[in-house]
């Protein structure tokens, strides 16, 4: 039998790119004639018919044919997909993706390959040819992968980049960088919404309605913080640019003079910390506060400056050179954070109960000192950034001498008076606790910010003492104070805390007179902030309050037409907890009456007869 002829084989651009069943009419699978077989089928018909066969013609190219994936081995495969209902444009989109995908990895190989100027150079090659796409939604992924992997993408790509608003929040931040550095108005836009968030989660914080000595503002420690969502875009956004850091540096010291809000000192500390932590050295080896943020962040973690760490931190500020004063400015807004006035104001005060035992005066302690001087430079942070004064403010000379061992003669009160508590009945004096205040300590604290701040620290710590005599004794010298300080929203977060501890106190009408009516309500219709704070500490401790005392305080806090919309709330809730409570307790009518009591009476025996 003789070999049969079928002609000559199809050209390689002939290929069919699948076979297709007559009449289908999904544009997806539609072929470009009758099928192969049907037209194997017609030719033997045609040899049976007329003993030759037909001249075979080349197949006209048609779309699938010029633009299908043309590979001989997956023709065999894709009648498959026919047979499952899958369309070409399906499966043309998922090869075009895994490529992609492919070219993306090539890409981030090759900047990752050999050394940086071939790497860069081909980079850049590539840049150049692929940049005309870069609006193609499904190529644009790979232009701004090349972009940035490009350590400096050509300034005129930037600037289409940056005119385009799709391309600008489509490129990665690297690229970002590369714009905003050049272009500080923009990079404020991005930041700003950034830094309102930030405060806005500081003030939640600190007017949060869960009232506890263990857990409150303080209670996170500094690497917790600087987990924050804030702290991590802004150190993602500053990356190892040092511009950058210094224009988020100059936002934070213009913000923190035009609103003195402690909170943007916190931020500026929390973002060098969080670079530190990243080893991003390009910054923390220019930035000159580094080693001094670093060790008081140590203290901060431990909420105690021990006597090394102070001798650190003491060197750090002698060793500012002359000429290089306005390093002072930044380590003054460091210490302006109010984490780090609480731990070095804690530590002022354990060292004061300190030298009560060891019989030592505040003026001849170098640690105390030291700490002190610390303090004065925090404090003194905003007047030195405005005034550009830079120079360490002068302690006042009466601060040492006069109001520190006024403080330690409290303390010895205290003592006194508990040792004389523990004594056995007979051998206890008729000693009444002194309830009167110095009035030269109402005047330091009115006069003097470093005294004020002292001062209120005490009075947390013998708040967490439950001392309830020393705290009355002293609440009337924080009606007036420098700056309103113990009206300020930090003091009275930490004071409703510790005043949880003395709850058994609230149910005595005159230990709430002196709290509510001579201090706290003093000030409430002048600061909304007050009365948040005071709703704050009764939505906690309602329960605890003489009824009358309570029916009283409800009328004093009620909102007026100007109040906001934090005060109305919290006012509501307490007084949703207040109609709970009284559903709670039986009415009169409902109360059981008590049975008399009738006991036999004792047998008494007869006196005898003398």
């Amino acid at each position: 039998m003789s070999a049969m002829h079928l002609g000559p084989p199809p050209a390689p651009n002939q290929l069919w790119v699948e076979p297709q069943h007559p009449g289908n009419q999904n544009g997806g699978t539609a072929g470009c004639g009758t099928e192969p077989w049907a037209d194997q089928r017609a030719r033997g018909q045609q040899s049976q018919s007329s003993g030759a066969w037909p001249e075979v013609r080349p197949k006209e190219p048609c779309s699938q044919t010029e633009n299908g994936v043309l590979l001989p081995s997956l023709q065999s495969a894709l009648p498959f997909l026919d047979l499952h209902g899958t369309p070409r444009l399906e499966f043309h989109q998922s090869v075009f993706d895994e490529l992609r995908d492919k070219l993306l990895e090539r890409v981030s190989a090759i900047a990752s390959e050999g050394k940086a100027e071939e790497r860069y150079k081909k980079l850049e090659d590539l840049l150049e040819k692929s940049f005309s796409l870069v609006k193609m939604p499904s190529l644009q992924p790979v232009v701004m992968c090349v972009m940035k992997h490009l350590p400096k993408v050509p300034e005129k790509k930037l600037k289409l980049v940056m005119a385009d608003k799709e391309l600008y929040r489509a490129c990665a931040v690297e690229v970002k960088r590369q714009i905003w550095q050049d272009n500080q108005a923009l990079f404020g836009d991005e930041v700003s919404p950034l830094l309102k968030q930030y405060i806005v989660e500081k003030e939640s914080a600190l007017f949060s309605t869960e009232l506890s000595v263990l857990h409150n503002f303080f209670s996170p420690s500094p690497k917790t913080r600087r987990q924050g969502e804030v702290v991590q875009r802004l150190t993602r956004m500053v990356g190892r640019n040092v511009k950058l850091y210094d224009m988020v540096l100059q936002f934070l010291r213009t913000l923190f003079l035009r609103t003195r809000n402690v909170h943007y000192c916190t931020l500026r500390a929390e973002l060098l910390m969080s670079l530190h932590d990243l080893d991003v050295g390009d910054i923390c080896s220019v930035d000159p506060c580094h080693k001094f943020t670093w060790c008081l962040d140590a203290c901060i973690r431990e909420r105690f400056v021990d006597s090394k760490r102070a001798r650190e931190l003491q060197g750090f500020l002698d060793g500012v050179k002359k000429g290089h004063e306005q390093v002072l400015g930044d380590l003054s807004m460091i210490l302006c954070d109010p984490f780090a006035i609480n731990t070095l104001s804690l530590s002022t005060v354990k060292h004061l109960q300190e030298l009560v035992g060891q019989e030592v005066l505040p003026r001849d302690s170098p640690d105390l000192l030291l700490l002190l001087r610390l303090l004065a430079l925090g404090q003194g942070a905003w007047d030195m950034i405005d005034s550009q004064v830079f120079k360490e403010p002068k302690m006042e000379v009466e601060l040492v001498t006069r109001f520190l061992p006024m403080l330690m003669s409290f303390v010895v009160d205290d003592h006194t008076f508990n040792v004389d508590q523990k004594l056995p009945a007979e051998e206890k004096a008729p000693v009444t606790y002194p309830n009167t205040l110095p009035e030269s300590f109402t005047k330091f604290l009115q006069e003097q910010r470093m005294a004020c701040e002292v001062g209120l620290y005490y009075v947390l710590h013998i708040t967490k003492q439950r001392n309830k005599n020393a705290l009355l004794r002293l609440l009337p010298g924080l009606v007036g104070t420098f700056g309103d300080l113990a009206f300020g929203d930090i003091f009275l977060h930490l004071l409703t805390g510790s005043l949880a501890l003395l709850a058994d106190e609230f149910a005595l009408e005159d230990f709430c007179s002196s709290l509510f009516d001579g201090f706290l309500l003093t000030a409430s219709p002048r600061k909304e902030s007050v009365q948040r704070h005071v709703l704050r500490l009764l939505l906690h401790l309602h329960h605890r309050v003489a009824p009358s005392k309570l029916e009283a305080l409800q009328k004093a806090l009620e909102p007026t037409g100007q109040s906001g919309e934090a005060v109305k709330e919290l006012y509501s809730q307490l007084g949703e907890k207040l109609e709970q409570l009284d559903h709670r307790k039986p009415s009169p009518a409902q109360a059981p009456e008590t049975p008399a009591l009738e006991l036999p009476l004792p047998t008494v025996p007869a006196p005898a007869v003398l």
